[in-house]
């Protein structure tokens, strides 16, 4: 390897990829701001040979935001689009029998393919569908506050607010019955966060690569059962709901094959609820460490929407993906080879001083926030719509019930390299 290209190893590298770090948020964004200082796309080596495969760390807003629009370079289908091992990879190809994706969904596709798929359900996420469910989604969020107001004026945000609330609005969207969400709950922990010993409900506080894999890999066993029976439902009796549009969607002309279709729920399911949760939870925060700042949007809701984005950039809830380049390219400064894998990292990017002055602080009126917590291009996520209306509904009901609110202990997040955020928040308010 030429003398000129910035490598990282060891401790650094160590950090990079786990999960830990992602739990000691300053310290990671010290170990970005490091590594971005020399080179915002950086080779990370592993110290010893086949442990991981040799990847692009790439930290700058710059260089994640030009990956992420350029689809045909940067690839997300040829190798696994979330980091792991290669122990992990190996197992997920024998569970698969040969694909290193774990779950085929809508962010393993490239295009074609990729668009065909999005395009199924991409109508329900679009602000003029989502209007129309607007009440129910406040009364979601006036039930989930109340239920907030009995258990003060001293609780956790993150389980009796945060993880619920969007829980349920994504699976009354989707077509899943109210009794069932505690078990999608547990199935999106183990699939998100199956490397914290809080949230795989293992009681493992170490586990191996292949350890974590199987964990994923039941998870997704489990995910498969339960949709498998409702798709026969809602084939035998279709709805307006997203679950019987999966389960009727056809691709020129052909219904999706069960890995695909299973794929789909999963994506849905688990990641329509798990990342808004994070933000939600990190606009609390934001708020309980700021009384000044509560009580200006209390008495100002023009301030809300900045709010909203803000918590978004400023959690990151998706806090990488992978990507593979599909022919030799350049970025920033580097020579990036065919074949070669890149985690384009949004944490490092939405904290990019070079795109957003003083980036830990949280600003509500950033103006503007173009962040990449969402992604860009192509793969931009579904729903965005959603996430926003979902948190802009909430905190309005937060907002018209609570006087006050403050921090009760230290929060605490979870361990996980890929989608992140609180696990607890202990807060004390007071009611209006």
């Amino acid at each position: 390897m030429a003398n000129d290209v910035p490598t990282i190893q060891g401790d650094m590298a160590r950090a990079v990829i786990d999960p830990a770090s992602y739990a000691d948020w300053d310290n990671l964004l010290n170990t970005f701001d490091d590594i971005r200082s020399t080179s915002p796309v950086t080779k990370v080596l592993p110290d010893d040979e086949g442990i991981f495969d040799p990847f692009w760390l790439v930290t700058g807003y710059d260089e994640v935001m030009q990956i992420s629009k350029d689809n045909a370079t940067f690839l997300n289908n040829p190798r696994t689009v979330v980091f792991s091992l290669t122990e992990g990879i190996e197992f997920a190809k024998a569970m698969t029998g040969g694909s290193p994706h774990m779950v085929a969904s809508l962010v393993t596709f490239d295009a074609p393919i990729h668009m065909k798929y999005r395009k199924l359900t991409q109508e329900w996420f679009m602000p003029k569908n989502l209007r129309g469910i607007e009440d129910e989604i406040r009364a979601i969020a006036q039930d989930t506050v109340q239920r907030l107001i009995d258990a003060g004026p001293e609780t956790d945000f993150v389980p009796l607010v945060s993880a619920p609330y969007p829980l349920h609005v994504v699976m009354q969207i989707l077509g899943v019955p109210e009794e069932d969400e505690p078990r999608m709950l547990m199935l999106t922990q183990q699939l998100f966060g199956g490397q914290d010993e809080d949230l795989n409900h293992s009681g493992m506080k170490d586990m191996t690569a292949e350890q974590i894999t199987q964990l994923v890999a039941g998870a997704v066993k489990d995910f498969e059962s339960y949709f498998a029976k409702l798709t026969a439902e809602k084939r035998a009796n279709p709805t307006g709901d997203v679950a019987s549009t999966i389960a009727n969607a056809t691709v020129d002309g052909v219904p999706l094959n069960d890995r695909d279709m299973m794929g789909y729920y999963i994506i849905v399911a688990a990641a329509g609820h798990d990342t808004t949760s994070a933000s939600t939870a990190g606009a609390m925060l934001a708020l309980a460490r700021d009384p000044e700042q509560f009580a200006r949007v209390k008495a100002d809701r023009s301030l809300l929407p900045g709010i909203v984005e803000e918590a978004i950039r400023w959690t990151s809830p998706v806090q990488h993906f992978m990507r593979t380049a599909a022919q030799d390219t350049e970025i920033g400064g580097q020579k990036i080879a065919k074949d070669d894998w890149l985690m384009i990292n949004y944490v490092a990017a939405n904290h990019d001083p070079a795109q957003f002055a003083d980036p830990r602080t949280f600003d509500a009126a950033r103006t503007p926030n173009r962040h990449l917590a969402f992604g860009a291009g192509a793969h931009q996520c579904l729903g965005l719509h959603l996430a926003r209306l979902e948190m802009r509904i909430l905190f309005e009901t937060l907002l018209d019930r609570l006087e006050t609110i403050e921090l009760a202990g230290e929060p605490a997040r979870s361990k996980s390299t890929f989608v992140g955020g609180l696990k607890t928040l202990p807060i004390r308010f007071t009611a209006a």
